[in-house]
């Protein structure tokens, strides 16, 4: 009996041990449910699964559901949550307002040959992850930024105080970036902005791009103005620990989606980009202000200018200036 007992034991155990051996990881996201960045995650995911043979579920969990991407980021590091897609969290290390510096690229090959794989920001963010025992398995071109405003602004092109208010990031670079451009910066956590839009606190929001205004500021929206404020990237993350917990195999299997996910991303970013201004228009009424290519190069020249001296005190002027010179030398 004892022995039947055993035997019986141990086939249930040799049953299970399949299930024992798959790696369920959480990944958080900022947009919501069925926005663009969940749909591409929800197909890496499912790649994910079928390279490892079932070994890696990665479980999608958007809208921040996790927790805000400040918090998230430190969660990853201490190895609390797993994974995440999003913007850098430059409350955790300052340098890493390096990856939004205003006006560092001008066009989508510049943004490319600084942003994508072996460009200068890319690796050097790769690197101040790593200092948080944190691994970069992608970025994720997402859009160049621009201004959201619940009023019109009559003139979007010139970069003169106009006494309009607006959210901002709190992040340095972004608060100096509206008022070089004219605008009152006013820094207010995301999760508060899309309320202070709309009971009137601010005017706008600076820090996003048309995909962001289209997902979480669809309703406060009247005028977009396309200033190409600055690249937003976002960057696809994990925690060390997470990543050691895989088998080599899976290890391999993650980073080669990983690659392929940034890799369809990079196709395809530019266009998204032009389709979600479109929608501002056709499915919201929004006016998209045309700037020239002159009123473009003022804002620039400005902010760069303005900005970019006070930004390099903050995350260390020489380290900052051989950042910008090596992409500079990238972008000619």
């Amino acid at each position: 009996m004892k022995h039947a007992m055993l035997a019986t034991a141990t086939a249930a155990l040799m049953a299970l041990a399949p299930l024992a051996q798959a790696q369920d990881l959480k990944m958080s996201h900022v947009r919501p449910q069925d926005a663009t960045i969940d749909v591409e995650l929800r197909a890496f995911s499912a790649a994910v699964a079928e390279a490892t043979g079932g070994d890696v579920n990665v479980e999608i969990f958007p809208a921040s559901a996790l927790g805000d991407y400040t918090t998230v980021q430190e969660r990853i590091s201490v190895g609390a949550i797993d994974m995440a897609t999003q913007p850098a969290a430059t409350a955790a290390d300052r340098r890493m307002q390096i990856s939004s510096f205003p006006y560092l690229a001008g066009n989508w090959d510049q943004a490319r040959a600084v942003y994508g794989p072996g460009g200068v920001v890319r690796e050097t963010m790769a690197g101040l992850y790593g200092e948080q025992d944190i691994t970069m398995l992608a970025a994720y071109p997402v859009y160049f930024g621009g201004i959201s405003l619940n009023v019109e602004n009559p003139n979007a092109g010139s970069v003169e105080p106009n006494g309009i208010k607006v959210r901002v990031p709190g992040i340095k670079s972004f608060q100096l970036t509206g008022e070089a451009l004219g605008y009152i910066p006013a820094p207010i956590p995301f999760s508060e902005a899309f309320t202070a839009v709309q009971t009137g606190v601010v005017d706008g929001v600076i820090g996003s791009g048309a995909e962001g205004y289209y997902a979480s500021f669809r309703d406060v929206t009247k005028t977009y103005i396309p200033a190409n404020t600055h690249f937003e990237v976002w960057y696809m993350i994990i925690s060390n620990e997470s990543l050691a917990g895989l088998s080599e195999e899976d290890q391999a299997a993650l980073l080669e989606q990983a690659a392929a996910f940034e890799a369809t991303r990079w196709d395809v970013a530019e266009a998204d980009q032009g389709r979600n201004e479109q929608r501002l228009v056709d499915e919201l009424g929004a006016t998209v202000v045309a700037l020239s290519d002159a009123e473009l190069a003022a804002m620039a020249e400005k902010v760069r200018a303005d900005v970019w001296p006070a930004v390099l005190e903050d995350v260390g002027v020489e380290w900052g200036q051989s950042i910008l010179d090596q992409v500079a030398a990238a972008a000619n």
